[in-house]
């Protein structure tokens, strides 16, 4: 016979789900921000104090119906996301989840028109710049993650602006179908989850045959994989690991596959979950059962948030070095060592032939000094024009023209 302790849980298991925590956990604060389109909500978790080096920076992309607020655990159902709190407490990075707001996302499926109304990839652009300016976190350690509908927003932010990224990851969600939007062109280390149960996002593509005119036809979990490894020019044949099953009566398995070897370097990752439906594989966030009968089993072998961090952990995005408003390309990592911002005529007698300039448009002069392996360089640009290195002596470098977007910069480097 059930005792009373025994009903109640089993009650609460069915309408509220389980949230429990592994450890201490940031808490995040509501603030705004504001864009063409009128002013954004999103909640920052960011720890207190200064550390020895920047901070890495995720951006955590909440599903459709849903909000900033349940993707980091503050509203219902529980979010397996919301673990992102203890991951940034333990690593002391910060944790930010934009609000797509009222229509949702501007994602991969968006045509112009809603694009040129409400401009995500733009907003997600800007949180990171304020991120960078406001938290000190690390330009070349900015990570992506998002769920479902959150997942379309992540492979569109992938595609349209990779130098901002390290490395992104995709949950419950495929690519577009060739041709239904634009296909990423620069190889980014990627790491999707797929429940190969999924009633609302096919595993193997296409879409519900319920769903009729709300939803269009999405490429399998697989060939969306298969898309980044080939644009990575990574081998076929992957690691494969079969995780330990949490449960053994369990009806779901995990197994991760793993093309490129090293974990500093570009990888594309599978996380296939057998038998489990549209819900985040979590051990500690559990949706309520009444849930799970509408989207399909969840998962608790693995802990979907940290099993992202593993692998976002050691990449680092390759920048070259840009102004503070400008996109920078994805090249070798520079240390600055004087941020401070240098006018147009001002001498730079501190430290001479170390000195960057930009000309935005041909509006204004930046300098920053920077310090590459040990060497000292200059970058200038005017309207993609070389000119001569302020401080440098004739003919101790070598000019190159690189365009950043509609900007032109020069790159004289000394030797």
């Amino acid at each position: 016979m059930l005792n009373y302790e025994t009903v109640k849980a089993r009650i609460g298991a069915l309408l509220h789900g389980a949230s429990h925590s592994a450890g201490p956990a940031l808490v995040p604060l509501p603030a705004t921000l504001d864009r063409p389109e009128g002013r954004r909500r999103y909640l920052v978790a960011a720890p207190p104090g200064k550390t020895k080096c920047a901070r890495a920076l995720v951006i955590v992309l909440h599903g459709a119906g849903a909000s900033a607020e349940q993707v980091l655990g503050l509203a219902f159902p529980p979010s397996p996301l919301s673990v992102w709190l203890e991951i940034a407490a333990r690593e002391q990075c910060v944790v930010i989840a934009p609000d797509a707001g009222k229509g949702g996302w501007s994602d991969c499926f968006a045509r112009p028109a809603r694009v040129a109304r409400k401009d995500d990839v733009g907003y997600i652009d800007a949180l990171i710049e304020q991120a960078i300016a406001e938290h000190d976190v690390d330009p070349a350690r900015v990570y992506l993650i998002g769920v479902s509908r959150g997942g379309w927003m992540a492979y569109r932010v992938a595609t349209a602006i990779p130098h901002r990224l390290a490395a992104f990851s995709v949950v419950l969600a495929g690519m577009p179908p060739p041709g239904r939007a634009s296909m990423p062109a620069t190889p980014l280390p990627a790491l999707i989850f797929g429940c190969t149960a999924d009633p609302l996002i096919h595993y193997q593509g296409g879409k519900p045959w319920y769903a009729f005119g709300f939803a269009e036809p999405v490429r399998g979990i697989e060939q969306s994989v298969q898309a980044w490894r080939e644009l990575a020019g990574l081998p076929d044949t992957p690691e494969v690991v079969r995780l330990p099953a949490r449960d053994a009566r369990g009806k779901t398995s995990a197994t991760r596959f793993m093309w490129g070897q090293a974990a500093d370097g570009m990888q594309v990752g599978l996380y296939r979950i057998d038998g489990a439906g549209h819900a985040e594989p979590s051990r500690l966030k559990r949706y309520p059962r009444f849930i799970n009968w509408l989207t399909g089993l969840q998962n608790a072998d693995l802990e979907v948030a940290e099993a992202a961090w593993d692998f976002f952990r050691e990449k680092r995005a390759r920048l070259s070095p840009c102004d503070r408003h400008g996109s920078p390309s994805r090249a070798t990592p520079r240390q600055w060592l004087d941020d401070r911002p240098i006018h147009h005529g001002e001498h730079h007698a501190a430290n001479p032939g170390a000195c960057r300039h930009i000309v935005l448009d041909g509006h204004g002069l930046q300098c920053r000094h920077l310090r590459l392996h040990g060497r000292t360089g200059c970058l200038q640009g005017a309207r993609g024009q070389a000119v001569p290195a302020q401080g440098a002596a004739a003919g101790s470098g070598r000019h190159r023209i690189r365009r950043f977007g509609g900007r032109a910069v020069d790159r004289h480097l000394q030797r």
